[in-house]
């Protein structure tokens, strides 16, 4: 085997064994797969620019991910689709401290999109869509959404 086969063959290798190509990308360029975060607890929060309890919300979201960190991950997503420039403004412009992506999850993580602004979607460790929580949440309200015990 030449040089640039094995090369080839070797790249292959490395891609499966990481998950292959990413499902998604945030603002800030960290690249992933939604299955690395398994064995933590995921939530996916879609907000908009014109949404004032989105706006309200965000603070706690950073300060849910700064107290659960160890155990959840929050990401956030543009629900009206702006990229680039616009996106950076608006995240800049309403101060969201927290994971943004590029692109609306739901195809990938087989979600409906949300009828109404905010919504977070909440995933238990083995990578299960627990419940969706509508409205504006507090770092209570979502710590009380990731407790075993608050489950149904």
């Amino acid at each position: 085997m030449n040089r640039l086969h094995l090369f080839a063959f070797l790249s292959l290798i490395l891609l499966s064994a990481c998950g292959g190509k990413p499902e998604f990308e945030t603002l800030s360029g960290d690249k992933g797969r939604f299955e690395d975060f398994r064995g933590r607890w995921l939530l996916i929060n879609y907000w908009a620019e014109w949404c004032a309890p989105c706006i309200k919300e965000m603070p706690e979201l950073k300060k849910f991910s700064d107290t659960y960190g160890q155990q959840a991950v929050i990401l956030t997503v543009n629900f009206d689709g702006a990229s680039g420039d616009t996106l950076r403004e608006q995240v800049s412009k309403l101060n969201i401290e927290v994971p943004v992506l590029l692109a609306d999850p739901s195809p990938i993580l087989a979600i409906p999109r949300p009828q109404g602004l905010p919504a977070t979607y909440v995933f238990d460790p083995s990578g299960k869509l627990i419940t969706t929580l509508n409205g504006e949440q507090t770092v209570a309200t979502l710590a009380a959404a990731i407790t075993p015990a608050a489950q149904p």
